[in-house]
């Protein structure tokens, strides 16, 4: 499948595409240490919010240790600046099966092993991409520092509801938009960069276009043939959608629309 065929459907799904404004800015080589800093960090908390999922919904709490012993290394590397890409590359595997738990009351007992299944995978790949953008960054002298968040994500998270299963829904829907967005980020990004880095965003985006549906898949079921997530579909991508094309002084992987004060830190 072409990248335009796989591209076509999240376009669809998202409300606006990334302004030309942010594209501008992301062709500055000056700024390519910026965007791989915060790519990386990003794959990082996409592999987080997975295994919140999964945590809070879905596993008993030996698999939940296990789980949390298998981000450490890569925590430790952006939160505590500990280990190298070879010691990441020596990072334990899962070594056993996930056990499902009972689920919260209002989530059907059906939805736990779709969600491990899914989320394990995603998790997988996530935390495979941490390791090439941070092998790339290492192959170019481009070393880690720690930088500011940006307002994409707690923009979205805000209006999650506070109780269940809609709290639940909304932050599968919200995973879908992250997902989503980040493969459009990637098919704008790959023809601004040289042709290595080109190579690898084209491969990301399909490595990871199935993420965002999945990620819907889950919601609808959590939602039930007797409930339409349709509303909330369009709630968030409205908000989504303000996120990206509105002004925003920060510049990062998910930032919006760059204004005159943009700061880069």
């Amino acid at each position: 499948m072409s990248t335009t065929q796989l591209l076509a459907p999240i376009l669809s799904f998202l409300k606006c595409e990334t302004p030309q404004a942010w594209i501008e800015e992301a062709k500055k080589p000056e700024n390519l240490p910026i965007i791989l800093i915060d790519h990386l960090i990003c794959e990082l908390k996409a592999g987080q919010s997975a295994l919140f999922l999964i945590r809070k919904y879905a596993i008993d709490k030996s698999s939940s240790k296990e789980l949390l012993a298998w981000f450490k290394p890569y925590e430790d590397f952006i939160y505590k600046k500990q280990g190298d890409l070879a010691s990441l590359g020596q990072t334990p595997k899962l070594s056993k099966s996930i056990l499902l738990k009972a689920t919260p009351n209002k989530i059907p007992l059906s939805f736990t092993q779709d969600l491990v299944d899914k989320m394990i995978l995603l998790i997988k790949e996530e935390l495979h991409h941490f390791y090439q953008v941070l092998e790339i960054m290492t192959q170019r002298g481009i070393e880690y520092q720690n930088i500011t968040a940006g307002r994409y994500a707690k923009g979205l998270l805000t209006h999650v509801r506070t109780y269940e299963p809609e709290a639940l829904i909304d932050k599968l829907i919200i995973g879908a938009y992250i997902e989503a967005r980040s493969c459009e980020r990637f098919a704008k990004l790959a023809p601004l960069l040289d042709n290595d880095l080109n190579k690898f965003y084209v491969s990301l985006l399909r490595s990871e276009a199935r993420h965002y549906q999945d990620y819907l898949a889950l919601a609808a079921q959590v939602a039930g043939d007797d409930r339409d997530i349709k509303e909330r579909l369009e709630y968030f991508g409205k908000i989504e959608a303000e996120l990206i094309s509105t002004p925003d002084d920060d510049f990062k992987f998910h930032s919006g629309n760059p204004t005159n004060n943009l700061t880069i830190t």
